[in-house]
């Protein structure tokens, strides 16, 4: 009941009356994508922001606060804030680069890495079983779809407005 109510209150936002529902279901795994953030920033004791500086270190690797600030879409001087936050925390550590000693970039903890798995790894290994429950035609399509929609998020990222439908 609730999705219908809250599908009804995006169909009714101008120019959204003709939503498809698969649009609207797309909608809804990006608020509950939302919403693990929120509940996994929560147990790691940090906030989403924070979170997510954690997990690009995790995904992208170290790098320095200009990388950082840029992939967070924040102020250099927000992120030395935001750092420093981390660092207390046990979160993140500042190390001195291998390739040139002179530049120091951040890097995820140990603590942070294991917190980070606690934090993800249960959603992670439900959605891979369902993923790998689907059928070579079903994985296709959705392997299609997905790598669509995620182009699309892209597009309208970049451009900095809704991508057109």
């Amino acid at each position: 009941m609730a999705d219908e109510v809250r599908h009804a209150a995006i169909r009714g936002l101008p120019g959204l009356a003709d939503l498809d529902d698969a649009t609207l279901a797309v909608n809804d795994v990006i608020g509950a994508s939302r919403e693990l953030t929120v509940r996994a920033a929560r147990a790691m004791g940090m906030n989403t922001t924070d979170m997510a500086a954690v997990h690009l270190l995790a995904e992208f690797g170290p790098m320095g606060t200009t990388g950082l600030a840029a992939r967070l879409g924040i102020t250099q001087a927000s992120t030395t804030v935001l750092v420093d936050r981390l660092e207390r925390a046990g979160h993140v550590e500042r190390v001195r680069d291998t390739a040139d000693r002179r530049r120091v970039v951040l890097t995820e903890t140990p603590a942070a890495r294991e917190a980070n798995r606690a934090a993800w790894y249960p959603t992670i290994r439900e959605i891979d079983d369902i993923c790998a429950a689907l059928s070579d035609a079903e994985r296709a399509f959705a392997l299609d779809l997905l790598n669509r929609l995620r182009q699309a998020m892209e597009r309208g990222a970049r451009s900095g407005e809704a991508p057109s439908a």
